[in-house]
């Protein structure tokens, strides 16, 4: 098939997609609609100009070789593990994502107010509790937490959503120190010039640093050591910068009180999924460990206001092109 055949555009994964984002989309060219598994997503891409895609799949150079047509490849996140740059730049196709549209991220909570919530479950042993209280005994003994204000808050990654729970952290009455690969700055946020110094000053640490080559399994065994016994472990980021087995070790020695996570290193995997240490452990543990699917940004406000932006981004470039 030669590119110029080349004229949908598919959306792989459409489960609640904005319609206002999909109006968009069709007046670039037909629309073709997932759900697709692998098979059924290279098979769809065959005369795909533009591919609108989420986290489920992973774009590699299979899938792109599989679209000679395809011009236009859209992820409304700021991470792209989930796609192979260096296939996409060889094969011309343009990637279009969220990172470094920071107007737009300014007003997007999701993921802040998610990370903040896993540290309140997890101080205050909620999903346990609850699910406790419905099969009983009435026992609230069983599910003594701890507070947070006090507690010394490390963030791995100042950037937008490093920025945003440091000022809950602040709203909580906790002192707030921070790291990052490059040099930045919040106000009320002491920042620190290495890891190892942000980790022996972390009662809470949360991991909200970018994935690149510096940061993949940053954290591992030595580095979970440094941090204080009994202290608390969150990361929103992505799963491969934290080693998952180091992390478990951390958690039955009972050197960390407790972990809570919303991403897996392999997570698009299903296989990956069940050998996967940490939510064996979360399964026994649901008071000291709580993994969530990767949902820190699936709000019905975000979601829509990402989707109807990256429409509108790709139709202005497509129209450029034209």
């Amino acid at each position: 098939m030669s590119a110029s055949n080349a004229d949908r555009v598919v959306i792989a994964e459409p489960l609640h997609y904005s319609p206002a984002a999909r109006a968009l989309l069709a007046s670039i060219g037909p629309i073709v609609e997932g759900p697709f598994d692998r098979a059924a997503l290279i098979e769809a891409v065959a005369r795909a100009r533009v591919l609108v895609v989420r986290l489920s799949h992973q774009i590699d150079d299979a899938v792109l070789a599989a679209a000679p047509g395809l011009e236009y490849l859209g992820s409304p996140t700021t991470g792209t593990d989930h796609i192979d740059l260096v296939a996409a730049e060889a094969r011309g196709v343009r990637v279009v994502t969220l990172r470094g549209e920071a107007d737009l991220l300014s007003t997007i909570r999701a993921t802040p107010e998610h990370t903040w919530a896993l540290l309140l479950a997890l101080a205050r042993k909620l999903p346990a509790a609850a699910a406790a209280s419905l099969t009983g005994p009435w026992d609230r003994d069983a599910f003594r937490g701890t507070e947070l204000a006090g507690k010394r808050l490390g963030i791995f990654g100042l950037g937008r959503v490093g920025r945003i729970v440091a000022a809950y952290g602040t709203a909580f009455q906790m002192p707030v120190c921070a790291y990052d690969t490059a040099p930045k700055s919040a106000p009320g946020v002491t920042m620190l010039g290495s890891l190892p110094e942000l980790l022996v000053r972390s009662d809470v640490l949360l991991v909200e640093v970018s994935l690149d080559d510096s940061t993949r399994g940053a954290i591992g065994a030595r580095e979970l050591s440094l941090l204080p016994e009994g202290s608390l472990l969150v990361n929103t980021a992505r799963g491969a910068i934290v080693e998952e087995v180091a992390l478990v070790d951390a958690l039955r020695t009972g050197h960390l009180a407790g972990a809570a996570v919303d991403v897996l290193e392999g997570e698009r995997s299903p296989e990956a999924q069940q050998r996967s240490p940490l939510l064996e452990y979360a399964r026994a543990h649901p008071d000291r460990a709580i993994v969530t699917p990767h949902i820190a940004g699936a709000t019905w406000e975000s979601m829509r206001r990402t989707e109807v932006f990256l429409a509108e981004r790709l139709l202005e470039l497509v129209t450029a092109d034209s």
